[in-house]
């Protein structure tokens, strides 16, 4: 027997939640829900899908060519050759937890996916959010039916974000201009010094963050390079798998290295097949952690208005076209390969170097002493400090 639950939407109308669970030998073998906004249609809809799933053969029939969204969504990260990046992953796990994941793709319709995002909207996150989490589903819907004949509809996703957009559910990122002031690094890295002083287990985040800004490198990407990645006499640096919309894995790019990043990088103790031998986890919690210590960042200021690590690159990239670098110039050091993708990082202060004679630059190019580290991931153990700064 199916079973209908009022539910009260945030503008006090009332909504018909029609449920169909059935079991076999104790386990779940189909799940239907559909909501109505009156109660007669849902009673209608649950019995006629009641003598429908009573036919022979109609629930193994259904679980074979028309499973839910869920399972759907399972079979893509199974056997997606492309490697599935973190926040696509996140996504995807966390969609499967709404009531959308739980319908077949025959009952997915473009007033189901709407529904998903006003839910979605409703648990307090911004409208770009959205907009990222229908574009990771969207990739979804791209492929079920040609690929495995699965009835999922790609128009419907068309015609729920014609209908989102219009609502107001969804909505492009906004374009970040925030860069780090002088005032903010100088806090930034005295507090990572002083953190290193005192506690011997620490990722060297004043090397991180100097690097980051001179070679314009993303932070998964610093992980991931490697001394064999290093090309010192042309200045160089082989940047392994770079974020590309099209290709990501395999994506291997050269990248001119300014000296200042070169010289931080040279610095490091050879302990590890990486020049930086730690995870992302690491260092964005060190970084998170110190912003909000420093107030550079709160839970009560916009996102757009947070300091952020990737704000780094943002400085880095601006920094270049201040020094008054021609556009070819600073995309051999980014990476960029369009002008339409280079200049979203292009928020240009001032004129001239805003860095030259930056005293941090020659501190963070001093060697490492005693710098221990037992295997990738792990923090470091460090014996002793160097004139008070840890770098």
């Amino acid at each position: 027997m199916g079973t209908i639950n009022e539910r009260k939407r945030k503008d006090g109308t009332s909504a018909y939640l029609a449920q169909i669970v059935i079991k076999r030998d104790g386990k779940i073998v189909h799940r239907d829900n559909r909501t109505f906004d009156r109660r007669q249609a849902a009673s209608a809809w649950l019995e006629k899908r009641e003598r429908e799933l009573a036919k022979p053969g109609a629930i193994e029939q259904i679980n074979a060519g028309d499973p839910t969204l869920e399972k759907v969504i399972n079979r893509y990260i199974e056997e997606s050759e492309k490697e599935i990046g973190k926040t696509k992953s996140q996504v995807l796990r966390a969609i499967k937890e709404f009531p959308l994941a739980k319908r077949r793709c025959s009952q997915i319709g473009s007033a189901e996916i709407v529904e998903f995002a006003q839910e979605k909207l409703a648990t307090g996150v911004e409208p770009q959010t959205v907009g990222n989490y229908l574009s990771h589903l969207g990739s979804i819907f791209s492929i079920a039916r040609p690929a495995w004949k699965y009835p999922l509809d790609p128009q419907a996703m068309s015609d729920a974000w014609i209908v989102l957009k219009k609502l107001g559910t969804v909505r492009k990122s906004r374009e970040r201009d925030q860069r780090p002031t002088i005032e903010q690094l100088e806090a930034l890295l005295t507090h990572f010094g002083e953190r290193q002083t005192r506690r011997r287990t620490v990722v060297p985040m004043q090397k991180i963050v100097i690097f980051a800004i001179f070679s314009t490198r993303r932070q998964e990407e610093i992980i991931r390079i490697k001394w064999d990645d290093l090309d010192v006499p042309g200045k160089r640096v082989l940047v392994r798998d770079m974020k590309n919309p099209g290709e990501k894995v395999g994506n291997d790019v050269w990248c001119d290295l300014p000296q200042e990043a070169l010289d931080v990088a040279l610095s490091m103790p050879r302990l590890a097949d990486e020049i930086f031998p730690y995870s992302t986890d690491a260092i964005g919690a060190a970084f998170t952690r110190a912003c909000y210590l420093l107030g550079f960042s709160s839970s009560d200021a916009p996102a757009e208005k947070n300091l952020r690590f990737h704000d780094l690159r943002h400085d880095g990239v601006s920094r270049l076209f201040e020094m008054g670098l021609n556009i070819p110039h600073v995309a051999a050091v980014s990476g960029h390969r369009s002008w339409q993708s280079l200049k979203r990082y292009t928020h240009l202060r001032q004129v001239g170097d805003k860095y030259a004679g930056w005293s941090w630059v020659a501190l963070a190019a001093q060697p490492i002493a005693d710098l221990q580290i037992t295997k990738k991931g792990e923090m470091p153990r460090r014996r002793r400090s160097q004139r008070g700064l840890a770098v």
